[in-house]
């Protein structure tokens, strides 16, 4: 398992509250995760450093909405523990393989995660990561072989 820092864990922290707050938002879930996995304030996040980093979850989902021109309230809604555990582990799976925001989205969507939320959310966030990259490269070569 790889250590992380102190730092690093407050950020991924603040990104899993980040998401239960577009959840308490009421913002559409899908579409909150898929506009924020490949925004520019995501990419600011994925940054060495960047002052946005340590503004809180709050000033973050403000940035996001002004980039997005408002974010889509209502829609469909997930559970405070599968916002939080995806926010939180898509900030880890950054850390832990270098991938940015976008690149991980496209191997984990905001579907993948919270279908595999039942089984994942208990496991290391590293075997975690690893079993959702496993599934993408079964899908990858599903279809290649298909």
């Amino acid at each position: 398992m790889k250590k992380l820092t102190l730092e690093k864990r407050q950020l991924c922290d603040i990104q899993g509250r980040l998401f239960e707050l577009a959840l308490k938002a009421r913002l559409d879930c899908p579409l909150f995760i898929e506009s924020f996995m490949n925004s520019k304030t995501a990419a600011a996040l994925d940054d060495v450093y960047d002052r946005l980093q340590w503004a809180g979850e709050e000033y973050i989902l403000e940035e996001l909405n002004d980039e997005m021109n408002g974010l889509k309230k209502a829609g469909m809604i997930y559970s405070q523990e599968i916002m939080y555990w995806t926010g939180y582990t898509y900030r880890y799976w950054h850390y832990y393989t270098g991938k940015y925001s976008r690149e991980i989205y496209k191997i984990a969507d905001a579907k993948t995660m919270s279908e595999c939320w039942l089984g994942f959310h208990t496991l290391d966030v590293e075997m975690a990561i690893d079993n959702l990259k496993e599934i993408y490269e079964q899908r990858c070569y599903k279809r290649h072989v298909l």
